[in-house]
């Protein structure tokens, strides 16, 4: 790598943005390409399709090789470790939250209770204690960013999951039954949301293993989100 390109990659590590860096490994020869390109030198289709090997590669993480009429190139992805916002400091999230961050996510819990949210609580955590409206924007879910609810309170849960449906998170979910999904699914059509957008939360949140426990529930969330990010 080159010194001009070495500073490239320093400074997009630095600014928080996903790249990758691509070789050819006839020659040599390196581009790195920002996740917001919409093409690029070394293989063909660049990043416009959500399923090139480009994006995939931004997705997941993993180093993967392309073929190309020119020679197989050599994608190596530089990207920031995922993150995920728990909204309620409930006994899931205090069982979720260790499984996460093992797991290499960034895990901030949010809630308005000062009572649950305490960093005693959790601390491998980012604790926030505010209310979602007031803070989920800073907050700014993009697409390395699962949120879950679990709270059971709409004046909580629902201003996060809006925020969620209105991102580019990868992953959002919400603790509760069938019925009440079924509400919650009214509350945010009123919203303005369609069902298809609506769609996108998982719910009842978790991979259904029959989980009864928090730390149970909390396996089958943290494996849901896992294959969503992995997924895409």
């Amino acid at each position: 790598m080159n010194a001009g390109l070495l500073r490239e990659l320093v400074a997009a590590q630095a600014d928080g943005r996903d790249v990758v860096l691509a070789t050819r490994l006839s020659d040599g020869v390196q581009e790195l390409v920002d996740a917001e390109a919409t093409s690029y030198r070394l293989v063909p289709g660049g990043n416009a399709s959500a399923d090139g090997p480009v994006a995939g590669a931004l997705r997941t993480g993993v180093p993967t090789t392309v073929e190309t009429t020119e020679g197989d190139v050599f994608l190596r992805p530089y990207i920031r470790p995922p993150r995920l916002i728990i909204v309620g400091a409930v006994h899931i999230a205090q069982a979720l939250v260790p499984m996460a961050t093992i797991a290499g996510f960034q895990v901030t819990v949010l809630d308005p209770r000062e009572g649950f949210a305490t960093p005693e609580r959790f601390p491998d955590a980012r604790v926030v204690i505010e209310w979602p409206d007031d803070v989920i924007g800073t907050l700014a879910p993009d697409r390395r960013t699962g949120i879950v609810a679990l709270t059971h309170d709409p004046r909580i849960d629902d201003p996060a999951l809006i925020a969620a449906l209105r991102s580019e998170a990868f992953y959002i979910g919400a603790l509760g039954s069938r019925k009440t999904q079924g509400a919650r699914r009214e509350r945010l059509a009123e919203a303005g949301f369609s069902a298809e957008s609506v769609e996108r939360i998982h719910g009842p949140v978790g991979l259904p293993i029959g989980a009864r426990t928090p730390e149970e529930i909390a396996v089958a969330v943290l494996a849901q989100v896992i294959g969503a990010l992995r997924a895409g």
